[in-house]
């Protein structure tokens, strides 16, 4: 039981976390390509990389920490599923450059955050 309240606790950080980032984005510099989204799931991806490797090489005392971090916080924190979506919004609304742009460089920018979070983390 106490494993879901940390979960919980993590996600409902991690899910007002996404929607304040996303919309400070937004107001910052626009709308009209995902900008938010793309940047969440970067920095996720660069986290998840970072945290992952940090508690499975450095720190495994206490397994309820990746429970909170990684499991609750960006689980909600990232958000693939809005990524598909606005991916499909796009093709929709015909902008397939724009569509094109989100997949390649979300799926690539993505991964390479995640590799340069191991790499950090290895080298602490």
């Amino acid at each position: 039981m106490i494993n879901l309240l940390i979960i919980g606790i993590g996600g409902f950080i991690g899910a007002v976390t996404r929607y304040e980032v996303a919309i400070w984005i937004g107001q910052r510099w626009g709308r009209s390509f995902p900008l938010g989204t793309f940047i969440i799931n970067v920095s996720g991806s660069f986290l998840i990389g970072l945290l992952m490797t940090l508690m499975a090489e450095r720190f495994t005392e206490n397994p309820q920490w990746r429970l909170l971090l990684v499991v609750g916080f960006l689980g909600a924190y990232t958000t693939f599923s809005t990524f598909e979506y606005e991916t499909g919004a796009l093709l929709t609304d015909g902008e397939w450059l724009y569509a094109g742009v989100n997949v390649i460089a979300s799926v690539f920018v993505g991964f390479t955050a995640l590799k340069l979070g191991e790499i950090i983390a290895k080298s602490i």
